[in-house]
């Protein structure tokens, strides 16, 4: 598995970066399409909901996670 891939990503309109690994970066993409907006976008409201607790890259990957594992729940019911 590759490792981490740096991105910029710009959150009221200041830019910062995000590490995260291919997999989760797929996974936010993919997200951000159903949901029709962009990955800035779906980024800025993922910050907004952290309320500033943790690091940024890490509430990307859990908010990642716990879609696909709720959608993957929701499909086995």
């Amino acid at each position: 598995m590759q490792g981490e891939i740096k991105r910029s990503v710009t959150i009221a309109g200041h830019r910062t970066s995000i590490s995260i690994e291919p997999p989760f970066w797929d996974g936010l993409k993919e997200l951000a399409c159903s949901q029709k907006i962009s990955v800035n976008e779906l980024v800025r409201r993922i910050d907004a909901e952290r309320g500033g607790e943790g690091n940024l890259s890490s509430a990307v990957r859990i908010y990642v996670f716990e879609n696909f594992r709720n959608r993957d729940a929701c499909a086995t019911e």
